[in-house]
């Protein structure tokens, strides 16, 4: 492994021949692929087992599965290169590491508010939290204090998001007054990445995102949500052959609906047709039958694995399984959803075809709430863009964790 001299100092910040040995904390954020995840996390086990040597630690990121697949698998083969004995429990979210696996971590997810409660009560010696920008407050604050040892360290890791964010405001900001290091990571940070990899990742971003991912900055954001959209890129006049088929529901009765119907070709996903029903605009109100028929006619005479919809739209869900199809909940996590979406993009791993009119429309009207001064888009001209935000949730992230059993390309939706 090479490492950077910023690296090395994220691995090595607590020995004792460190002029930070004596922080509380380390927060080490920046841009996507700076390599900061991997040597922060090495860097916490090693303190763990040379510097402390006993007691239990946390490892918390936004969900177990993406724990596991950015981090703790990483670090796993990581330390087998060093030498250090290392196994992962699955079924009780634990890693051992060291001669006769003493030192242990406790695995959490910190997905929402709801989460807290699974840390409440537990004594640890140390706490690493990747992603925290991406955490609820609540959770944060109760696995700090969960760190109640004389000995104990936190350490932090995020991609920057707004100014106004509490984290950037309390934690980077306030870094003297919480005794905390704090390292600012960039692309060129990371030595494995060739002058490929970092011209191609300067070119997935555009606006807030490439300030945010590329640049490392915490930035507000202002305009449209997604500037990376390009009619020429991502839209497609012929239908190509699909293996698997999904639908992903907006529901509004005042409110417009918007269905997508989704194919999987080729590595891509294409938003294939939509549906798309503005009550006002129409002059009329859909029953829930009529919302289902109108869906049933979208698929046609095929089938699909998954039928998305609007988590608040529990009649509609019900009305749709009673008919037989794969109705559930989607998750309504818009800051990380957008995230997603912006990202795919960038990739080109989503397309639309151009008969999807009123999606395309919505990409030229969905901004950003300035008035609000955090990730918050304007709730209107959203509908397409909210169901697109629930797909792209489900079968375009690399963080799949939650509950479910959607599967894709490999990457499981579990608990």
């Amino acid at each position: 492994m090479r490492f950077s001299k910023k690296q090395l100092t994220a691995l090595g910040w607590w020995c004792d021949t460190s002029p930070h040995k004596d922080r509380d904390a380390i927060i080490c954020d920046g841009a996507v692929r700076s390599g900061k995840t991997l040597c922060l996390s090495l860097s916490f086990a090693l303190w763990a087992l040379c510097a402390v040597g006993k007691g239990e630690f946390a490892i918390c990121g936004k969900t177990i599965m993406s724990l596991l697949r950015n981090l703790i698998r990483p670090l796993m083969d990581a330390l087998c290169e060093i030498g250090v004995p290392n196994r992962l429990i699955v079924s009780r979210n634990r890693l051992e590491i060291g001669a006769g696996y003493k030192i242990g971590f406790s695995l959490f997810g910190g997905r929402d508010e709801a989460s807290a409660s699974l840390i409440q009560g537990a004594t640890f010696t140390g706490a690493l939290l990747d992603e925290v920008a991406l955490m609820p407050r609540s959770f944060v604050e109760q696995a700090i204090a969960r760190c109640s040892k004389e000995e104990a360290k936190i350490f932090f890791s995020c991609n920057p998001a707004y100014p106004q964010h509490w984290f950037y405001r309390e934690w980077i900001l306030g870094r003297k007054e919480k005794n905390a290091l704090y390292l600012r990571f960039e692309m060129t940070d990371n030595p494995s990445l060739s002058q490929a990899v970092l011209d191609r990742y300067k070119r997935l971003y555009s606006g807030p995102f490439y300030e945010r991912y590329v640049l490392g900055k915490w930035s507000a954001v202002k305009g449209l949500v997604y500037p990376m959209f390009s009619p020429a890129r991502h839209l497609r006049e012929s239908v190509p052959h699909c293996t698997r088929f999904v639908v992903s529901c907006d529901y509004g009765t005042v409110n417009p609906a918007s269905f997508g119907f989704w194919g999987y070709s080729a590595g891509v996903w294409v938003r294939l047709r939509e549906f798309y029903h503005d009550s006002r605009r129409e002059g009329r109100v859909f029953t829930d039958e009529e919302y289902a028929d109108a869906l049933v006619s979208l698929i046609g005479a095929g089938s699909v694995e998954a039928v998305l919809v609007d988590p608040s739209a529990a009649s509609f869900i019900a009305c749709l399984r009673a008919r037989g199809l794969p109705a559930a909940a989607a998750r309504n996590d818009v800051a990380n959803g957008i995230r997603v979406v912006a990202a795919a993009l960038g990739e080109g791993r989503v397309c639309f075809h151009v008969s999807c009119v009123d999606l395309i429309r919505e990409f030229s009207l969905y901004r950003w709430d300035e008035r609000v001064g955090g990730d918050v888009p304007v709730k209107r001209d959203d509908h397409a863009m909210d169901e697109l935000r629930y797909f792209a949730l489900e079968y375009l992230s690399a963080d799949s964790g939650g509950g479910g059993g959607f599967w894709v390309g490999g990457v499981g939706r579990g608990s």
